[in-house]
């Protein structure tokens, strides 16, 4: 079995080096926000990080340092990704506990993101569950640290990763394209492959649109035959649904919308079928936590359960799996999935289907500590290819 030990890390160092990129110096808060040849190069730094671990050679880039978390949301897969990322390059994990810090006596946004950044290179944020908050606050801490850089109080400026914020999800995306790329031999040979980012039932609600988000504009970018299904009414941020559509125009690729999961399944190499919140939902969400209405939050919820659960055939199943090209279309999911008969009675994904992917799914999370890792090392690394070349 080939695996990331076997990779020629010359040949990725070269691709790398001929890149004209500009990750230098910024933050990596959208993928929409990066050019292609930025995207590119965060692909290849991570796939060369892999392989240097995987051979055993350190990737040691700093001497010291603080990489600092920030999780206003729960985690598994990132937040190890996270501390994985920062030892890999050296660095020193501390995670933030606002409920233990001063922002819980009203520190703040300025004052925190300056008082952590003394000897920090890296602030990863999540903060995914508010439509007009998470991205909002990336950038407050952002200007602040900027702020704080420019007035000579920090030594230098510590980059900000994206690590889920209310519209995209980078290094989740940006995994699932590495898998993609593994998968299929290659960026160049996902153009004209279709992909169906489809919602499927989940016995929760609330959950963020970043992933579904993330991946529209990502796969489109590269030429994917995008599909978008969701039942009436669960809808993304409009905005994000323009940006795939601009996206797939320049590509040569295509983007469009369904309420049908049969015809988002219908001979597609690729599906990715994931439960999300209505963009209503989660704004009406917002207000209530904002107002601390227990009750309405109690009354929204068994609203939402009860819609949800008029689509409960919304599945991927081995009988959906067979409308896929050839039967044999490969299975995607950011996980935890919901898995029927096992997580619960009935969700996302038939326990057969997932099982069969699992191993698929289980490498697409394990491209996500090296994206990490590579969006810091893309960032603090004035001549990353050169740097590179000296842990061979």
């Amino acid at each position: 079995m080939f695996t990331p030990r076997d990779k020629n890390i010359d040949g990725l160092i070269e691709q790398l080096s001929a890149l004209q990129q500009g990750l230098h110096g910024n933050d990596f808060l959208l993928t929409w926000d990066k050019t292609e040849a930025d995207l590119k190069a965060v692909m290849l730094a991570a796939e060369i990080l892999q392989a240097l671990h995987w051979q055993g050679k350190s990737a040691r880039s700093f001497n010291h340092g603080l990489a600092i978390s920030i999780f206003r949301d729960n985690s598994t897969r990132t937040r190890f990704s996270f501390a994985s990322a920062a030892s890999l390059l050296g660095l020193t994990l501390s995670e933030l506990d606002e409920v233990k810090s001063q922002v819980a006596h009203g520190e703040t946004v300025r004052e925190t993101a300056n008082m952590i950044s003394f000897l920090t290179e890296v602030i990863g944020i999540r903060d995914d569950m508010y439509p007009g908050e998470g991205h909002t606050y990336m950038l407050e801490v952002a200007q602040a640290v900027e702020q704080g850089h420019k007035e000579g109080l920090l030594p230098s400026r510590p980059t900000l990763v994206n690590l889920q914020c209310d519209l995209d999800h980078p290094t989740q995306s940006l995994a699932d394209l590495l898998k993609l790329k593994d998968y299929f031999g290659g960026l160049e040979n996902l153009k004209g492959k279709k992909i169906a980012m489809s919602w499927a039932y989940s016995p929760s609600y609330g959950k963020p649109l970043s992933v579904p988000q993330g991946v529209i504009n990502l796969m489109s970018r590269f030429g994917m035959e995008v599909v978008l299904a969701h039942p009436e009414g669960y809808d993304l941020l409009p905005e994000t649904l323009l940006t795939a559509q601009d996206f797939a125009k320049k590509s040569g690729g295509s983007f469009r919308l369904t309420h049908d999961m049969k015809d988002a399944f219908d001979n597609a190499d690729v599906v990715y079928p994931k439960s999300w919140a209505p963009m209503a939902v989660m704004q009406k969400r917002t207000e209530l936590l904002k107002a601390g209405d227990k009750q309405g939050l109690v009354d929204l919820e068994k609203h939402c359960l009860a819609e949800n659960a008029k689509h409960t055939n919304w599945e991927c199943t081995e009988e959906m799996m067979r409308l896929t090209k050839d039967g044999n279309a490969l299975y995607e999911h950011c996980l935890p999935a919901d898995i029927t008969d096992v997580s619960c009675k009935q969700g996302e994904v038939s326990k057969s289907v997932f099982e069969r992917y699992r191993y698929h799914t289980y490498q697409e999370a394990g491209f996500k500590p090296y994206v990490i890792a590579a969006m810091i090392f893309m960032s603090k690394i004035a001549h990353p290819a050169q740097k590179l070349k000296s842990f061979l």
